[in-house]
C-alpha cells in the first residue's frame, strides 16, 4: 500500500473536531450534575453547588477537549509498540 493510502486510512480513523466537542459536552453534562449533587450534599447550599457546577463545566470541558485532540496526534498502535517490550506477551 502506498504512503498516500495509509495516510487516508489514518485520517479516516481520526475523530473530527466536532465529534470531540460533542463528546466533551455530553460528558460534561453528566459529570457536572454529579459534581453539583455532591457539592449540594456537602455544603447544603444550592447556590454554591450552582457556582461550582458552572465553573466545573467550562473548565473541564476545555481540558477534556484538549486531552482528546492531544490523543489524536498519537498514531494508532504506537502505544502498543512502546509497551510491547515490557509486556510478558512476546
Amino acid at each position: 500500500m502506498s504512503d498516500q493510502g495509509a495516510d487516508s486510512i489514518e485520517q479516516r480513523d481520526k475523530e473530527s473536531r466536532l465529534r470531540s466537542i460533542l463528546k466533551a459536552f455530553t460528558w460534561r453534562i453528566i459529570a457536572t450534575a454529579t459534581t453539583m449533587t455532591v457539592t449540594y450534599f456537602v455544603t447544603g447550599d444550592m447556590s454554591t453547588a450552582g457556582v461550582v457546577g458552572v465553573f466545573d463545566f467550562f473548565l473541564k470541558m476545555l481540558l477534556y477537549y484538549l486531552h482528546e485532540r492531544g490523543w489524536q496526534m498519537v498514531p494508532r498502535g504506537s502505544i502498543r509498540q512502546i509497551i510491547r517490550p515490557f509486556s510478558r506477551e512476546r
